[in-house]
């Protein structure tokens, strides 16, 4: 009995020392996820629009990555690939979850029909209206290695029997069926008792008093990770009261005035939840993360294309991204790495302890050694971004150049470092270039099973 006691304890110390068994002293992690959030949105980077100290300041204090892309810049894709680290057409989230009667939902949002379609994409792709249980979540991956996961907020991978509980969170406020709310004022859903009770609060504001009160309540000694998930700022654009005012005071007009105060809630809402998280004393052992799910529905400088329109574009498809890691990260850093949102899973399991190696299909690749030195992270495969809903569909970044993909069979080419705007198209000048990056995509769409439907094969 001695001698298997002691075999354990070696072998104990060996899956320690080979680093497969997590630390003690994991950190917290608080990922704030903001819907339709611009890259530039904010007062760091437009001061005579935006109010944003604290966005601001959490973005001075820890890496700001500038060069950050949504695989698939839209509501469901965006959310799906977060959770599991695949890309959305690997999980055929091709585009968002309609949610509606038109597409063979009910009025709760709901149905048993496992695809949808899209009247206006040319490819008729078929894109899945939940996130498949079987699909490992990094809420999942995260409670094996001892975390406990709270979700707060917009969920969009399906109705309840897909919702955050079924998918390794352990408890989940202010979920409801929607992809966006009805209002920011309650009753905030339609066809829904989600937060029904609320009477009066802003629902920026409601999802932050419920995840402070949890962090104040919160006494347990395992790690923890929040994912906050705001409606915001995606549409209708309905500002706070007092904020939307203030704006307008200031000369701004319409839906620019909402948006503007939009985006102040939020930036509130972050220095509560940091606020409630010193006041417990957990600050020194948080990480905290901030992006958002694509480009805003306004103008989104410098760049070109956003929610709308050309969404695949800088404008659309690159977004704000800062990680705040304390005694890691450096204030002020700035990385110019390329990365993706795919990265965020092998990145989170590496930081809690776990081997991101061990997960299948991932498609990502972890940024902990690229955070830590701050270094220029050196891609093997180009970035690929894809969407199923008008004729262009596909880009692929690669270094200084991307491509345009369309439906129809044209193709574009940008050199990203000396044109961020895409207002010069040098497919023409650079047919080699052009081929290069088509041959990649030609064979990220087979491994991907979506071939018959392309533009370029």
């Amino acid at each position: 009995m001695k001698k298997i006691f002691l075999l354990s304890l070696l072998a104990l110390s060996a899956q320690i020392f080979a680093g497969s068994i997590p630390p003690r002293h994991q950190p917290n992690i608080v990922l704030f996820f903001v819907d339709d959030w611009g890259w530039a949105d904010m007062g760091l980077r437009q001061p005579d629009v935006f109010e944003s100290p604290n966005i601001d300041k959490l973005m001075q204090q820890g890496t700001d990555f500038r060069q950050a892309y949504i695989a698939t810049p839209t509501c469901s894709p965006s959310r799906g690939t977060l959770l599991t680290g695949q890309h959305p057409t690997r999980l055929e989230l091709v585009r968002h979850i309609p949610n509606d009667e038109k597409h063979g939902f009910d009025k709760y949002g709901r149905t048993d029909e496992k695809y949808s379609y899209w009247d206006k994409d040319p490819a008729q792709v078929p894109g899945i209206n939940w996130l498949p249980l079987e699909k490992t979540t990094y809420a999942e991956a995260l409670k094996d290695l001892g975390y406990y996961n709270l979700f707060v907020g917009k969920w969009h991978l399906g109705h309840e029997p897909y919702h955050p509980i079924h998918q390794g969170f352990d408890r989940q406020i202010g979920t409801s069926n929607a992809g966006h709310p009805k209002s920011y004022y309650p009753p905030y859903f339609k066809n829904s008792d989600v937060l029904a009770d609320e009477k009066e609060a802003y629902l920026t504001d409601k999802l932050t008093d419920e995840t402070v009160k949890f962090i104040e309540e919160w006494d347990q000694e395992q790690p923890l990770m929040i994912s906050l998930w705001y409606y915001s700022v995606h549409g209708p654009q309905i500002g706070r009261k007092d904020y939307l005012k203030h704006f307008q005071e200031k000369g701004l007009e319409g839906k620019y005035a909402d948006y503007a105060a939009m985006v102040k809630s939020v930036d509130e809402s972050i220095y509560r939840v940091r606020t409630a998280l010193e006041k417990k004393g957990m600050t020194e052992n948080t990480i905290i993360i901030l992006l958002s799910d694509q480009g805003g529905a306004f103008d989104n400088p410098p760049f070109h294309g956003g929610k709308k329109s050309d969404t695949l574009y800088e404008g659309g498809a690159r977004v704000p991204f800062v990680f705040n890691w304390p005694g890691v990260t450096q204030p002020g850093s700035v990385n110019n790495s390329i990365v993706q949102s795919t990265d965020l899973f092998p990145t989170l399991i590496e930081i809690a302890g776990g081997d991101p190696s061990t997960f299948k299909n991932l498609d990502g690749v972890s940024l902990v050694k690229t955070i830590r030195e701050n270094s220029e992270l050196q891609r093997s495969e180009p970035l690929i971004g894809y969407r199923a809903y008008e004729d262009l569909y596909a880009s692929v970044r690669e270094g200084d150049w991307k491509l345009l993909a369309y439906r129809s069979g044209l193709l574009k080419l940008y050199n990203i470092a000396n044109d961020e705007g895409e207002t010069t198209d040098l497919a023409s000048s650079h047919p080699e270039k052009v081929e290069k990056l088509k041959s990649k995509l030609v064979n990220w769409e087979k491994e991907m099973k979506v071939e018959k439907y392309s533009g370029v094969q």
